[in-house]
């Protein structure tokens, strides 16, 4: 039967084992961005943090501009301009902030470069909204292009076929299942992230009852045998509990029973109490998925490094250096390809305060080096050359 599918889209789409596309058609991610933002970054407070912490250390790095063909510094200095005031409503911290931010919700981040120099670069570079754009399919998994959506009015933004150039830069993480969408830790650490929120809702629902666990009102005749209520009455007691014996303000009032009805409180079992290490266990596995150790959310129980200076360097290492590593990749590789160029964006890792520690010993390591120029220890820690290429100094 697969083969026989195959068969029968063979001329008109494009055959892929998870899932058929149209060849020239947006394709549709069955994922939900809004849902992600509202779950994970606005109702969930270990996920928001861990975004915030990741974006914001990530958006303070520097970029530095290399220009490997050895041309005028003009132009180097045209793109470090554009990189650090990017557009009229963002600066270069807010805007590679918004990318990174984007990067761990959605797995997608949308660059349009927007108005055209005298120098062919752009003057403008703006972010588009990863839900809001659709992917345009083309064959042997090449995109045509990118599908903006606002309001039900589309703006499409086409690739060149053979080259590739086009005003859309994708940077996207890495996806298994999807040859267009990238994969956002926010989805890998879904099932967390709903348990967390719902410990939390369930909390906030006790502490408006009064921090006190339900009860049942059971119902007795005259003999002290059960009982029934009549429609009526069972409605009238109903009420009544809603508006006089519910909610915080009304925690502790003593409830007045006639008729033969008597109140029996429930008690919570320890293991109902467990909630709050069930919260803490998600916590981790949020923080977990976005790479975050633990102890720099303060979430207790967690200690696998010996103290928060090594946590840091951690973070720094493992997850924003890296993150920070491809997106620069990417945007270089986006320039030189459009705008024909031979750049490199790099940055200077001494600056990093968290890392200045290991930068110390770096330098102190290098300072002994003999089989190195100065030029070649100044690259090697992300610094410009003292001399033009070629030139070298000897240390």
């Amino acid at each position: 039967m697969f083969d026989s599918i195959k068969s029968i889209f063979k001329d008109k789409v494009q055959f892929n084992e998870s899932y058929l596309y149209q060849i020239g058609k947006p394709v549709w991610s069955n994922r939900s961005y809004t849902t992600f933002a509202d779950k994970a970054y606005i109702k969930n407070v270990i996920a928001n943090r861990s975004i915030r912490m990741i974006s914001t250390c990530a958006a303070s790095i520097v970029p530095i501009i290399y220009k490997a063909d050895g041309a005028e510094s003009q132009i180097r200095n045209r793109i470090e301009k554009l990189l650090k005031e990017p557009n009229p409503i963002q600066n270069g911290f807010e805007f590679f902030e918004s990318i990174y931010t984007y990067r761990q919700l959605y797995g997608n981040a949308y660059i349009l470069a927007s108005q055209v120099g005298r120098d062919s670069l752009p003057l403008e570079i703006y972010l588009l909204r990863p839900e809001r754009v659709k992917i345009i399919a083309g064959e042997q998994f090449l995109p045509l292009g990118y599908r903006y959506t606002v309001e039900n009015k589309n703006i499409d933004y086409m690739l060149d076929s053979v080259t590739g150039k086009g005003n859309i830069l994708h940077i996207k993480n890495f996806n298994p299942v999807s040859d267009w969408y990238g994969l956002s830790p926010v989805e890998a650490a879904s099932y967390s992230i709903d348990q967390h929120n719902q410990a939390a809702e369930w909390n906030q629902s006790l502490l408006q009852s009064g921090a006190r666990p339900s009860g049942v009102i059971t119902v007795k005749d005259s003999e002290g045998k059960p009982s029934t209520l009549t429609r009526e009455q069972f409605y009238q007691i109903k009420e009544m509990i809603s508006e006089c014996f519910s909610g915080p303000k009304n925690s502790g009032r003593p409830m007045v029973l006639e008729g033969g009805l008597e109140w029996k409180e429930m008690s919570m079992s320890p293991k109902d109490m467990d909630f709050i290490e069930s919260k803490n266990s998600s916590a981790r596995d949020i923080a977990l998925a976005f790479g975050v150790p633990p102890q720099l959310l303060g979430i207790p129980g967690d200690n696998t490094y010996n103290n928060l200076r090594e946590a840091r360097i951690a973070l720094w290492e493992e997850v924003v250096l890296p993150m920070v590593d491809n997106t620069f990749a990417n945007i270089s590789r986006w320039i030189n390809k459009n705008y024909e160029l031979d750049i490199e964006i790099k940055y200077d890792r001494s600056k990093i305060s968290a890392l200045a520690s290991k930068s110390d010993s770096v330098w102190e390591r290098l300072q002994n080096v003999t089989f190195m120029t100065t030029n070649e220890k100044r690259e090697y820690v992300g610094l410009h050359p003292l001399v033009e290429q070629g030139n070298y100094t000897s240390s």
